[in-house]
This record gives C-alpha cells, structure tokens and sequence, in this order.
C-alpha cells in the first residue's frame, strides 16, 4: 500500500535530520509519497507567513504529518508554528516515549520503558492571561480544564495501554491543591479507569511523582497527566534516558497525527552535518506504527538501537570519542536495517 503523507522538513537542523529519517523509511520497502511543505523561518522569508494555509490543506488531506523542528520567529504577531497546528487540527494527545539505548554511557538507569501522554490543548497554556494592574507589576494566567478534555486524553491513554498490553497507568496531578481543576481530572481519570480493569490505575501528586521517577522509574509504566506538569515530566523522563536528542513525540487528534522530534531546530549547528538523527527517526517509527506499517517500525527501532549500542557510528552528542557525522550515523542505521531483512 502506497502513502501520501505530508512532510515538513524544518528550519535549522530540521532539513538534515528529516532527509536522513526519508533515506531510512525507504530502504524498509514501505512506499510513502512525499508532499513536501514550508513552514517557520524558511515559509516566513518566503511567503512572509511561518505557517502558510498550504501546510494546513496538505495536512488536512493527507492526515499524517512528519515535521522537522521549527523555529518561531521572533517579534510580535508571529505565532507558535508548534501551538498552531495543535490548535487548528484540535491536537489534544501529546505522547512522548522514554526508552533506553544500550550503549548511551553515564546513564544511571538502564531498561527505562515510559510513555507519557499529557492532555494538549487545555489549562495554563491556553494563553489566557493578563496584566491585572496597570503598571504591569502583576500578572494573571486561568487554567482551563474540561470535562470534555480531561476524558478524552484519559481514555486515548488507557486505550492505547490495553492495546498494547501496557499493565499499569497513573494519573499525575494536583488536586491536593487546586481542587477544582486537579480535582475534576482526578475524578474523571478514576471514572474512566472503571472500564479497564485490566489495566491497574493508580495517581500520584505531581511533586512526588518528579522526586519517584528519579529514585525509581521502573515502577511507572504509563502515565497521564495535564499540560503543564506534562511538558516537565516528559523532559524529566527524556533526560533519565539520554536526553532530547533521543526523544521523539507525537501531537494526535481525532484521525490526525503530527510526528516530530520535540528537540529545537538548533540553528547554530545547522549545515554541518553533526545533529544526531536519531529523535526524527525514532519520530518516523511512531508515525509508521500509526499509519498500520508495524513491522518496518520494529525494524528502524531495532536498527537504531544496534548502531547505538556498537557506538561506533553515532554522533558526538552519544560518543564523544569515537564519533560519526548526521549522514553517515543514517548510513549505519540503513545498513543495520538491510541485516534485519
């Protein structure tokens, strides 16, 4: 089966990375037809927007996305190119996996297996604020959160758990304190557990939960939180295996999935060819498990993980020692994955 899905490369680092995640797709035989796309810096000195209407109609049609990391320009009346899409394609699931790779050195913790899925849309980062007086001297933000919001990233989080025989799930939050807001996704999260009993629910206050993950990650499987304390404990748990140069994300909503690094566009290294590849192609595997192409999923994953754990072909950023550039670490992948055919 033939896809066509859409592809935007990026700023910065974002064209490297993405054309060696295209050059590993290809060689596991799934076809994919590209429909290239312009956003950020490189639509802004284009089409004087960072976010073109052609990226969101290319997107809407073909309902798979694959994106490099964008830089946002700076100066008002520029928005979030990340915020955006979220916002125009109701993006509500951030799922951010943290895994380790044999081979990644000064790791205090091995065989680290996390997955977090942190509500998108909703609570601090609705961008509801303001100055409440008029020396600006006090500022005011509203956390938002719905019934309707808390539920379905709740469900989408036991769901995708009972689909892929994950045993446990804990919801993080805050209700000790904000008992209105905290206290509702708590509610709703031991309402919504009732109707998976195979999957053993438990919550934890999102303070011990930062102070649990660090002394003893293998008791979390997975874990579903709200926006804010989800954007700090999916950081938290990328650096227990590596850091963000290893951590790939996705932004899914209903019947459409964006998939990215969540690592910036680096902009001061862009060019010359050192930029670990490895986030945007761990990216790909979580976009093609979603499209249905399970077993060239395993496979990317399998290969990059063999090249990490040899050591030999990986960027400065994994083995300061012994060190390859961006395309050559792809070249290894590649060659890892003709081994697995």
């Amino acid at each position: 089966m033939k896809h066509t899905l859409t592809l935007i490369p990026g700023d910065g680092i974002g064209p490297e990375i993405t054309s060696v995640t295209i050059d590993v797709i290809k060689h596991t035989g799934v076809e994919i037809d590209w429909e290239i796309q312009e956003a950020g810096v490189t639509a802004l000195e284009k089409f004087h927007d960072p976010l073109p209407q052609s990226v969101i109609d290319s997107i809407a049609k073909n309902k798979v996305a694959l994106k490099g990391p964008l830089t946002t320009p700076i100066g008002k009346g520029f928005r979030s190119v990340n915020v955006a899409l979220r916002k125009e394609f109701e993006l509500y699931v951030n799922q951010r996996p943290a895994k380790t790779f044999k081979g990644i050195k000064s790791l205090y913790f091995d065989n680290i297996d996390l997955l977090i899925f942190r509500e998108n849309l909703e609570e601090f980062y609705s961008g509801i604020e303001h100055y409440i007086d008029s020396s600006r001297s006090a500022a005011e933000t509203i956390g938002i959160i719905t019934r309707k919001g808390s539920e379905r990233i709740i469900r989408y989080a036991f769901e995708y758990a009972k689909k892929f025989n994950r045993k446990k799930l804990v919801l993080v939050h805050k209700a000790n304190i904000l008992k209105y807001t905290g206290g509702l996704f708590l509610d709703i999260g031991k309402e919504v557990a009732r109707d998976f009993p195979e999957v053993e629910f438990s919550d934890k206050i999102v303070d011990n939960m930062a102070m649990q993950m660090v002394m003893n990650p293998y008791q979390f499987d997975v874990i579903v939180t709200t926006n804010l304390f989800g954007d700090i404990l999916s950081d938290l748990a990328s650096g227990l295996v590596g850091g963000l140069g290893l951590a790939p994300g996705a932004n899914i909503g209903d019947g459409i999935g964006i998939f990215e690094a969540v690592h910036g566009s680096a902009p001061d290294i862009a060019g010359q060819n050192i930029a670990n590849p490895a986030a945007q192609i761990l990216a790909s595997v979580m976009m093609l498990e979603y499209i249905g192409e399970t077993e060239a999923a395993k496979k990317i994953e399998k290969a990059v993980a063999n090249v990490i754990e040899k050591g030999e072909s990986v960027t400065r950023d994994i083995n300061k020692e012994n060190f390859v550039g961006t395309k050559e670490m792809g070249h290894a992948i590649i060659k890892e994955l003709e081994n697995l055919s």
